[in-house]
């Protein structure tokens, strides 16, 4: 018998869900909050278009990860 049970043995789905999701989310908002130390004028320069690039990429990377979780299926190809 085994004596040494792991934490996801240990764990519910919802428990595990909320443990990952807080870490994921606490480092999406660090590199938020990295990202907006760009906007400091005096060691950097950009351009209008640039900046919206990037958040056109942060908007679709959002709207996807939002539909994920609408459709958890949608990302798997099928015949």
């Amino acid at each position: 018998m085994r004596k040494d049970v792991s934490i996801l043995d240990r764990e519910t789905k919802n428990e595990r869900f909320k443990r990952i999701a807080e870490k994921r989310t606490q480092n999406i908002l660090h590199a938020i909050r990295n990202l907006s130390g760009l906007s400091n004028r005096k060691v950097y320069e950009w351009e209008t278009g640039q900046l919206e690039r990037i958040w056109e990429a942060i908007e679709k990377e959002i709207e996807d990860c939002k539909n994920s979780f609408k459709n958890p299926d949608s990302k798997y190809f099928r015949l």
